[in-house]
């Protein structure tokens, strides 16, 4: 079903999504057009390239952002493309960009500037339905376990036990709380539930964790969505409704193949939050990339305190992938804003004063730049800083954030300028990552699934965050308890914080020690593979800031959306 594309004022240079396609050898059998610069991968692709050599795998990541971000997914599309013009086949793997953040704070999440990936509205937007896929089989397990519940079916579910939510792929906070079956002929239980974002829905971890048709339909099976009276998990499979999500995720399995606004070759695909979820764009899709290109390009999302670990210790794990080098970004502000010297809100503009120089700052805030490097340096990986530049930074204080990365064990720190420059912009960066992916390293997992729920979290929290150590609400002990007794005390951990610092308290700023690090809730998301911890006051279903990104875009008289960067 091939969808049309809207105008993008890179289309004159874009070329045919079956010209990218047959640049990187695929046949007319080995995807499905979804207009004219769109495509989807086919099922089994993966499976019939097996016999191809791996291509060098490249993470990237960063410090903790400002809350406008510091250019991440800029980087990697410039990078890319660099690689490309250096002669390299390559292919940039990304996520889907969620409505939340597109109408909330950051706006659109498919580059700018010189840097885009194309059609970048489409993107943006509705693109080829996956995220609408998630959402409707998310809210179909829904309905199936009211209808379980108001028609007494067995086995019968605790109602107080149910921790399954619909989802919604916008921000929307008054939803995040809500009391159902408030009908005068009650067609559902009366109970307390809520929503949760798309992008946060063990359905859209499922999505990019999944390597096939096969493991996607099992682990919706997995899915454990409350307990019996008797305290036996319920899962999808005996509600028997794994089937009909399975359908409505068949195409939305499919990796979509768009191009940057250089015509380098992008697999855009799932779309889970970083600070909410496992931050990373689909495992199918990179099984494919890797063995059609030299290099593959994959962004994290957040920091390497967020995206980087669990791209670590979930996905690789997962895919059995293995990096070959990781990228840092990072920017003078943010380092500025690391410092503690200016105060800055989400949804509000950065201070005029933070834009200006400051050494002092770049010296203060750089301990988050040292704690991150840290981080990737504990998994065995050679580490390339990316010092993305904006127009008011100073030369002095760009070298002096060179000077800090290279005697904390960066093998290169590069300025890079992808924004102005496109991929142009980044053939230093380019350069120094083909070096550092040459080196051998030792990559491994920070811990082994054999330890107990309890010593997994502190071993990130310790090792990853600086804590000293971790306290347990209640609840999660009471649900730690719970889990390990019912087989599940050997899955990987995801925690959810907040971004904008190594610990739970965006307060916190560059890079805290000695805190005690909180565990207030603990999910079980059997189907993705991974135990769920909350920690701090992160929200799952996020409001909209004073200045919604969504009061700039408008449409123009051609029908062109403007406004989405």
């Amino acid at each position: 079903m091939s969808q049309p594309s809207h105008s993008s004022s890179h289309d004159q240079s874009l070329q045919e999504i079956d010209s990218i396609a047959a640049g990187l050898g695929l046949s007319r059998n080995d995807y499905e057009p979804y207009g004219r610069y769109k495509a989807k991968l086919a099922h089994g692709l993966s499976q019939r390239l097996n016999d191809r050599p791996l291509a060098k795998y490249i993470g990237v990541t960063a410090i903790n952002p400002t809350p406008l971000g510091e250019g991440k997914t800029v980087t990697a599309i410039g990078l890319a493309m660099a690689l490309s013009q250096l002669g390299h086949s390559t292919i940039g793997t990304l996520r889907e960009p969620s409505l939340a953040p597109v109408f909330g704070i950051k706006g659109g999440g498919a580059g700018g500037g010189k840097c885009t990936l194309e059609p970048q509205a489409d993107i943006n937007l509705h693109f080829t339905g996956d995220m609408h896929a998630v959402t409707s089989a998310t809210n179909l397990l829904a309905s199936i376990i009211d209808n379980h519940l108001k028609r007494k079916k067995t086995p019968q579910i605790n109602p107080a036990t149910i921790t399954w939510k619909r989802v919604l792929d916008l921000c929307d906070r008054g939803l995040a709380h809500i009391i159902t079956g408030l009908d005068q002929v009650p067609q559902a239980p009366l109970r307390e539930t809520g929503f949760e974002l798309s992008a946060a829905s063990e359905v859209m971890a499922i999505l990019a964790l999944a390597t096939d048709l096969a493991d996607l339909r099992l682990r919706l099976g997995r899915i454990v969505v409350g307990m019996t009276y008797e305290k036996q998990p319920v899962t999808v499979e005996t509600l028997g409704c794994a089937g009909a999500m399975a359908a409505l995720l068949v195409d939305a399995l499919q990796p979509n193949l768009v191009q940057s606004c250089e015509q380098t070759p992008f697999l855009v695909h799932a779309g889970p939050f970083g600070n909410i979820a496992h931050g990373n764009s689909s495992i199918v899709a990179d099984l494919i990339a890797v063995r059609l290109a030299d290099y593959v390009v994959t962004e994290s999302g957040f920091g390497a305190d967020c995206g980087a670990e669990k791209f670590f210790d979930i996905k690789c794990r997962t895919s059995g992938l293995k990096p070959d080098a990781e990228v840092l970004v990072c920017t003078a502000r943010a380092l500025k804003l690391q410092s503690g010297l200016f105060e800055v809100r989400p949804g509000r503009p950065l201070p005029a004063e933070l834009l200006e120089e400051n050494l002092d700052a770049i010296r203060a805030g750089a301990v988050n730049l040292k704690a991150h490097l840290d981080i990737i340096q504990q998994y065995g990986l050679p580490v390339v800083v990316a010092i993305n530049a904006f127009p008011n930074d100073s030369e002095p204080e760009l070298a002096e954030i060179q000077r800090i990365a290279l005697e904390q064990g960066a093998v290169a720190a590069v300025i890079t300028d992808a924004f102005a420059r496109g991929g142009q912009g980044s053939i230093a960066l380019a350069e120094a990552v083909v070096n550092a992916a040459s080196q051998p390293n030792q990559f491994q997992y920070l811990y082994p699934l054999e330890m107990s729920i309890e010593d997994k979290i502190e071993m990130i929290a310790t090792k990853i965050y600086g804590a000293a150590s971790v306290e347990y609400e209640p609840k999660a002990r009471r649900r730690i308890q719970q889990y390990e007794q019912l087989g599940y005390g050997n899955l990987p951990v995801c925690i959810a914080k907040t971004q904008y610092s190594l610990s739970h308290d965006p307060s916190l700023l560059g890079r805290p020690q000695g805190f005690t690090f909180p565990v207030r809730d603990m999910k079980l998301s059997a189907g993705a593979g991974f135990l769920y911890a909350l920690c701090g006051e992160i929200r799952t279903m996020p409001g909209l800031p004073s200045e919604p990104a969504a009061l700039r875009i408008d449409i123009d008289e051609q029908g062109n959306i403007i406004g989405l960067q």
